[in-house]
């Protein structure tokens, strides 16, 4: 039997509208806190909370360097930031935007891009732009991340350009 989708089993996937799901709004609001709070851990070093996003089975990958790593070895590689940012050392904030935001119930795909910027404290530093695809699972204790895939360096020009999206119901 072939794994391959028949023509007109595909064109029935295209044309099957998609469903209504009254539970999108809470669920954007839940996501869009998600989001915040991945910036505030950014913001203020708090690397516990941060580590706390992820699944604990989560999965990084990097296009950029050919990388695919459990999250643990790569919070390890990003923990010496956030203690830099704790201890008044550096300044970090992260922004988000997105292109498009897929969810149900209990699972979201989010596109779009991230602003990082890292510098010593009165000193102004030179923002990164990167594309990127979160896969996210919502379990009893909230939403976590169990795929962050950085696809590419973006230019701040792509940043103006992506304007925040409303989640798909």
């Amino acid at each position: 039997m072939s794994a391959a989708l028949s023509p007109l089993l595909l064109a029935g996937l295209l044309a099957t509208p998609p469903t209504e799901n009254p539970a999108a709004p809470r669920t954007a609001a839940e996501l869009d806190a998600f989001w915040a709070e991945a910036a505030r851990t950014v913001r203020e070093g708090d690397f516990a909370g941060y580590a706390a996003l992820y699944h604990p089975d989560a999965v990084f990958v990097s296009d950029a360097k050919g990388t695919v790593a459990p999250i643990a070895e790569q919070l390890e590689k990003w923990k010496p930031g956030f203690e830099e940012t704790q201890a008044g050392e550096a300044v970090a904030d992260v922004t988000f935007r997105f292109t498009q935001r897929l969810h149900g119930p209990t699972t979201a795909h989010e596109t779009g891009l991230f602003r990082y910027v890292s510098h010593a404290p009165g000193a102004t530093g030179e923002p990164a732009f990167v594309r990127f695809e979160a896969l996210l699972v919502r379990g009893p204790d909230g939403w976590r991340w169990v795929m962050e895939r950085q696809l590419e360096v973006a230019s701040e020009r792509d940043w103006q350009a992506a304007p925040p999206a409303s989640p798909k119901r």
